[in-house]
This record gives C-alpha cells, structure tokens and sequence, in this order.
C-alpha cells in the first residue's frame, strides 16, 4: 500500500503526545511479518492492554468438517442459499486448505459486537448490496463489486443493507497487490491494470471516547474469544502508516487483452499466501483473424482452480449463473464445452464477471458445498 495518516499524531514515533488533560495519549504500533511487513502507529486514548474480562470459553468457528474427496470437476449452485446470522457467524465454508479459506455469506442480522481476525487477512467481494464496513481506523462505505481488504487485527462491524451477499476470503498471511504491477518503492507501474487512483482509503476518524459495556470477539486460529472492555473500543485519535482497510472495485479493473487468448494471469488482482486472485471483467476479445476466444483446454499440474460467476454472458460453459461456482482441481484437464468453441468464434467482446482462484495446495470441500454440487456436471463436456 502507500503511506496515509488520519487524525491527529505527535510530530515523532515514541515521543510524549498529551491529551488536553496532560495525561498521555497511548501509543501502539501494530506490525505485520515482525516488523518487515506494513505497519501503522495508532494513538488510543485508553491503555489498549486494559481488558475487563476475558470469557473463560472459547467456540471452535466456523464449524468445518472435510467432505470426502473424488477427483473430479465441481459445479456448485449458491444463487438460493438462505441468509443467516451476521457478517462473521453467518458464513459457510465453500473450500479450504492451509492457507485460504473460501466462504459464501448471506447475513440477515446485524453484529452486535467488535470483531477483528488476528489470524487472517479478510479479503471481502460484495456480491449485491451495500453498507459501511466501520472500523477503528476509519470507516469506509462499499456498494456492489466492492473488494474489501481487511488486514488482520483491525478491529470492525459491518453494517450492510439487507439481502447482501458476500464471497470472503480468510488468508493464513498478507493479502497483498501482485509485485509485479509495482515499483520498487511500491508504487504501481504504467502496464498494471489498476493504480492508486482506484483505491479507496479511510478518510475520517469516527474517535469514540465513550465509557460502556463493549463486546470484542476475536478469533485466532479457528478459534473465537470474547472480550469485555468497559470503554469503546474505537477510541483512535490519530494513525499513521501503512497498515489499514482499503477498496478496490473489480469494475475499476482494466484488462489486458491481446492478439491471440492471453493467460489467466494476466488477470491477477491480488496475490496471498499459496493463492492469487484473478478478475474476470468486460472486455475486448482477441483480434488475431484466426483466434478463438474462448480459453484453450488446460492442465494446471501445480494449482486448483476456483471460479466464482458473479454476472453476464458466461458462454464458456453450460448451465452456469450467476453464483454458480466451479472448481477444477490439479490432476486433470478441463477448458469450454465443445459446443461453446464454434460459436465463440467471430465475437469481439465479452460481457462478464467473474472471480477466479488459484491455490498451491488441494482445495478440500465441505458438506455444506458437496450439498449444493451438481453430479452430473463432470460428465458435461461428453453430453
């Protein structure tokens, strides 16, 4: 990212910096990969270690359970899953390995508590709906399209209108902008397909400097513990740094065309611990005489592919819609239905959006996605 500062903060790091009172501001600074990552210095108005109550339990979240594996393409329909519970126990786990975790969420309750992952980077698409993801460094309003990066630690509600739906992503590490779009001061190149100018950061402080009963759930691992503080948690006043919530929206994303069907890495958006993240938008189609636009057939040996069909025309495959998700794992070959190919080509656009994930490590699925999988959809490509 690059360097923002919101609020008021001393001229210096680790120098005195008093409220109007004469008592200290409490610094804290709030380092990713021991202090080679970004990092961000917060002022509190209260001393951050000052907890109330630790609850003594804690809940094993979100509940998650490998499904036995077949060596097959996958075709799950997600468009009539149910909303339930809020942002963070409303999530169901589509796939998962050790370094990402895949879920869909369709809340349809409000969190009534603080929230923040100290394990995972939380990479959010917002599928439909809109709201204000309100966090201790800032808020920020995101409507449809959205990409949320929520680095691990920052502290959040997310209010959202009713009947949203969001595709998240847990990383076991930083979810971070592809390097090779970036400088080596970081800032980003003239071929990358999206810049500076696209990202939304926080621009106001919502500083709360409220006494109370305040609920703070915090999940490490996969494990969620509950914390009482008997002042507001958003009690910031001042931050500067690297560190912090952000925005893109994949319409913003420009993409690479070329003469003939170019790589699904020209489409990489975000790259995150053994996975990257690809957007699939509108576009231009490839203009050689000869080509033919739809995808090659295609054996990834080294990496699972995941896609997830927001909107348009997805003329690649059969039977696709909007929410469908597709996952072809390593160890077979997979592209478009034959008939799709013939009538791809001669077009010179395609209308579409999609998301698509590529993981190092076997993606394991869950019995909440093998009950909404298709079974015939292996055998497709042969009808």
């Amino acid at each position: 990212m690059f360097y923002q500062k919101l609020g008021n903060i001393p001229q210096k790091r680790h120098t005195q910096f008093r409220k109007p009172d004469g008592t200290l501001y409490a610094e804290e600074l709030i380092s990713t990969e021991g202090l080679y990552g970004i990092l961000s210095n917060v002022y509190h108005i209260n001393l951050p270690p000052n907890i109330d109550f630790i609850e003594p339990e804690r809940e094993h979240y979100p509940p998650k359970e490998e499904n036995s594996f077949i060596l097959k393409p996958y075709h799950l329909k997600t468009k009539d899953v149910l909303p339930k519970s809020d942002f963070v126990y409303g999530r169901s786990t589509l796939f998962f390995n050790d370094d990402v975790e895949i879920c869909l969420c369709k809340p349809k309750l409000e969190m009534t508590y603080f929230y923040k992952n100290v394990s995972c980077d939380e990479l959010v698409f917002v599928h439909d709906g809109s709201g204000t993801l309100e966090t201790n460094l800032g808020n920020l309003d995101f409507h449809k399209g959205d990409y949320i990066v929520i680095p691990r630690n920052v502290l959040y509600q997310m209010k959202s209108s009713p009947n949203s739906r969001f595709l998240i992503f847990e990383a076991n590490g930083p979810i971070k902008i592809p390097q090779k779009y970036r400088n080596e001061f970081g800032q980003f190149l003239e071929h990358s397909p999206y810049c500076e100018r696209d990202i939304r950061i926080p621009m106001t402080l919502n500083t709360k400097d409220e006494k109370g009963d305040y609920t703070v759930k915090i999940k490490r691992g996969y494990y969620i513990y509950t914390m009482y503080y008997s002042y507001h948690p958003f009690d910031i006043v001042g931050w500067d740094g690297y560190y912090y919530p952000w925005i893109f929206n994949i319409e913003d994303f420009m993409p690479i065309t070329g003469k003939i069907h170019q790589p699904f890495n020209v489409h990489q958006t975000f790259e995150g611990p053994g996975f990257n993240v690809n957007s699939f938008v509108s576009r231009l189609l490839d203009y050689h005489p000869l080509a033919i636009p739809l995808p090659y057939n295609h054996t990834n040996v080294d990496m699972d592919e995941m896609t997830y069909y927001v909107e348009g025309q997805f003329s690649g495959h059969k039977g696709i819609e909007s929410g469908s998700v597709t996952m072809h794992p390593s160890g077979i070959p997979h592209g478009p239905h034959a008939h799709t190919i013939d009538k791809s080509i001669g077009k010179d656009k395609t209308v579409e959006t999609a998301i698509m994930v590529d993981t190092a490590k076997s993606l394991k699925l869950t019995p909440f996605s093998m009950g909404l999988s298709e079974d015939d959809y292996a055998y497709s490509w042969k009808k």
